[in-house]
């Protein structure tokens, strides 16, 4: 077997964890492997970071799982601060410039890993560029909001979006003793739940001084004389800042992959086979926030952005590169989060998700208990519960409470990974004891009130 190159851009959970694996299966004299990063860091967690602005992680280096010196120990040619500006697929080749030189080179590849990542969104409105505005996307991102937040002349910070990243910024700066203001498109945070079950976020957020604004509109952010922002303002109102943070989402960071020709999918990401091969190319293969995955409830893809994935896709493309045999069959949307002690768990779809793709359903909404009611430290919790008409089948779950409340989602995740109803999920043999949980699961419970509804639909 002839030495090949592997060129991989992005360095990292995708990336570096495909490099990794591709390693583990081909020695340095078989495989050659350059990575590329423009930025200082490699194998990071970017869902770290706002525990790290909120001062529960003190060291920066603690969201580092793998540095570059371990990598290149490795036998992997890391080049940080190096940016891949061309991907010539024709000429199986890239282009790069270093970010803090400007010198310019060519890299030939045999195989391709894309592994580019996502951008924080930042609309295109007056004031946007302007000094202490903030995305939070990577470890250089952080560095530069802490920095903006020790010398900020005052303590009022605006986020902008009630999303993951904007909850859980706010959070952050509040523990830095701020004022803080939540500037919100929709009408209750966290889009990613249903708005009912959203309003129980919107008061746990109010309780820890966070004040709200939703169906807010920003239409630009005001600055002085001196280029700092001041305020954000909307249609129907101005909120003082010294800092802002951009809360609003992210895209997929596939304009390299758009301007070589490869096939992006109807949220800008890259379409994939079960491989995680780019589709149409062989030898080019993707996989983290810059592509799109199958939903496997609804059968549709969709753009998640989350390292569980990526650190999934790059062991199966790494897999793959290293001439084993891996596939990736798709997610639920399984995601979780808290504000403070209130936590926040989803998977599958949301009313509007099996709307949106002609499924009719059934909800339920149960209020239970984190333990045994007469149990110390019982704790109340919310569940939604939503399943298919006629079938039963289990569509989605969503829940909000305290201790104890966000991981029984994993329940509801293997229950729909599997393709159960909900009558099925009411004979789990879930484990139980009065510390841990009522004799009847809450998630059972919502799964016994669905299924008698279903029944009777």
């Amino acid at each position: 077997m002839s030495m090949q190159r592997l060129v991989v851009i992005g360095g990292d959970a995708a990336g570096m964890s495909a490099a990794s694996q591709a390693r583990r299966l081909r020695s340095p004299g078989e495989l050659e492997i350059v990575a590329f990063e423009r930025g200082h860091f490699t194998s990071f967690s970017a869902c770290g970071i706002p525990y790290w602005v909120g001062g529960d992680v003190t060291d920066r280096d603690d969201l580092i799982a793998r540095g570059p010196d371990e990598h290149r120990a490795r036998g992997i040619d890391l080049r940080l601060r190096t940016e891949v500006t061309e991907i010539d697929v024709a000429g199986r080749r890239v282009h790069a410039r270093e970010v803090d030189s400007g010198a310019e080179s060519w890299t030939s590849y045999d195989k391709l890993v894309l592994a580019t990542g996502a951008r924080p969104v930042r609309p295109d409105l007056p004031g946007m560029d302007a000094r202490g505005v903030h995305g939070v996307q990577t470890l250089d991102d952080g560095q530069a909001l802490l920095d903006t937040l020790a010398r900020a002349r005052g303590k009022r910070a605006v986020v902008v979006g009630a999303g993951y990243i904007g909850v859980e910024m706010a959070e952050a700066l509040i523990n830095r003793g701020y004022d803080v203001t939540v500037v919100n498109r929709g009408s209750e945070p966290m889009s990613t739940l249903d708005p009912d079950m959203g309003r129980l976020v919107h008061r746990a957020m109010e309780g820890l001084g966070i004040t709200m604004v939703n169906d807010a509109e920003v239409t630009e952010l005001a600055t002085g004389e001196d280029g700092w922002v001041r305020a954000v303002v909307t249609k129907d109102g101005e909120y003082p800042a010294d800092v802002v943070v951009l809360g609003i989402g992210v895209r997929p960071e596939t304009a390299l992959a758009q301007a070589a020709g490869l096939p992006l999918g109807a949220h800008g990401g890259l379409l994939t086979d079960l491989a995680m091969r780019v589709r149409g190319h062989e030898g080019i293969w993707a996989g983290g926030d810059c592509v799109e995955v199958l939903d496997l409830v609804s059968g549709q893809e969709r753009h998640i952005a989350l390292g569980t994935h990526a650190n999934k896709h790059g062991q199966v493309i790494g897999t793959n590169v290293g001439g084993g045999y891996a596939t990736f069959p798709g997610v639920v949307g399984t995601a979780v989060s808290k504000v403070c002690d209130l936590e926040i768990a989803r998977t599958g779809l949301r009313e509007k998700d099996a709307r949106r793709v002609g499924l009719q359903y059934e909800t339920v909404t149960i209020e239970s208990t984190s333990r045994a009611g007469y149990y110390p430290g019982a704790s109340p919790m919310t569940v939604k519960m939503l399943a298919e008409r006629r079938t039963g089948r289990l569509l989605g779950v969503q829940i909000v409470g305290r201790e104890g409340a966000a991981k029984r989602v994993d329940i509801a995740a293997v229950a729909l990974t599997a393709g159960m109803t909900v009558d099925r999920m009411t004979a789990l043999d879930l484990g139980y004891a009065p510390p841990f949980s009522p004799v009847w699961d809450p998630v059972l419970v919502a799964a016994r009130k669905a299924a008698a509804k279903v029944r009777d639909s």
